[in-house]
């Protein structure tokens, strides 16, 4: 039977390994929720069509196991796997690969457990493949190819680029207590730190304190160091950062000091995975693309986060070209998938 996903301008493929053209499965496993889309197996390299077919997209929790553990991680996977699936009206057996990109991915470990969740779930002629989240945001701004530096900042934050080589490196990304001062979490515990500062008198007043606590329903500053503590997600604490963004445009210069502080640190993670793979080249001006991602660089608001930090990568590195994807991460996942697939096709 033809295989309903079938595009007419494709070759017909034999029914080899119990699969037609088949369908690809791209996953984004951020800090906050985990995107899946299923889309159709393009084996055409970068030949791909615009806008990408998304047949089927499914959104579940977290999956990182750092953050959730690993039975509600793994629960989550299948859960929007198989919710993905329903929706295009594909089963497993139709899956030719899945690529899946999850923040907490940082040791060949990590790696190996999810690669193995996830190969728990398919047939074995299923290619499975686990990165990242950082490497699959890449590719959404790349279409599918591993080259240049991407800058994620949403809940966290971590920049991570590929050289013409293969060559890795990463910056920042080690979660909130080590440090990612210019994610939405960093951003939005200053600002709490400075609304605790103004009320007991060790930092100057700021529009931040009526601006936060009007946002979270509280009468006092006080009350802010119960509901801080009363929920551990970092997600909820980094929700806050449209409120420091409305204070530092109506011209609160503590507000304002905390998202140039959060652009300067996202630019210099940017500037130490550039310099660590000569992405620049020898003089410093060899055009690569940075490809920005997340809910802090394309808030679209007045006081343009995003825009502030290509302004700092453009003056470290003149021929940095700074993409904002036209996919979204999980899609992104998908064509990093079928060019692997591709490469794997093409050399065997």
């Amino acid at each position: 039977m033809r295989n309903p996903h079938s595009n007419g301008n494709l070759p017909e493929e034999t029914e080899e390994n119990g699969f037609g053209d088949g369908v690809i499965l791209g996953l984004d496993g951020g800090a906050t929720s985990t995107v899946c889309v299923c889309v159709p197996f393009f084996p055409y390299g970068d030949r791909f069509p615009e806008p990408i077919p998304i047949l089927g997209r499914a959104v579940a929790g977290c999956t990182n196991r750092n953050s959730v553990g690993e039975t509600v991680a793994k629960d989550s996977l299948e859960q929007v796997i198989s919710e993905a699936l329903l929706q295009s009206g594909s089963d497993k057996s139709d899956v030719r690969a899945v690529c899946l990109g999850v923040s907490g991915v940082n040791h060949p470990s990590d790696q190996k457990m999810v690669e193995n969740w996830i190969r728990d779930m398919f047939p074995s002629h299923v290619k499975v493949y686990v990165q990242n989240d950082a490497i699959v945001a890449l590719a959404s701004g790349t279409m599918g190819k591993l080259h240049g530096c991407v800058l994620i900042a949403g809940t966290g934050c971590i920049a991570y680029g590929f050289d013409e080589d293969g060559r890795e490196a990463r910056a920042s990304g080690a979660g909130p207590i080590l440090g990612d001062w210019g994610s939405g979490y960093g951003i939005s515990a200053q600002a709490l730190t400075a609304v605790i500062r103004a009320h007991d008198g060790r930092g100057p007043e700021t529009m931040l304190t009526s601006t936060i606590l009007k946002a979270l329903g509280l009468s006092s500053p006080d009350e802010l160091i119960g509901w801080t503590y009363a929920d551990p997600s970092w997600a909820r604490i980094a929700a806050l950062v449209p409120q420091v963004v409305s204070c530092a445009e109506a011209g609160d210069e503590i507000s304002d000091k905390i998202l140039v502080d959060a652009a300067d640190d996202l630019a210099l993670s940017v500037k130490a995975v550039v310099q660590r793979l000569g992405l620049c080249g020898e003089d410093g001006t060899a055009p690569f693309p940075v490809v920005m991602v997340g809910g802090v660089l394309n808030a679209n608001m007045k006081w343009d986060i995003g825009k502030e930090v290509s302004k700092r990568i453009n003056r470290y590195f003149p021929g940095a070209h700074t993409i904002i994807p036209k996919v979204e991460p999980a899609v992104g996942a998908a064509l990093l998938a079928m060019n692997f697939l591709t490469v794997q096709i093409d050399g065997s």
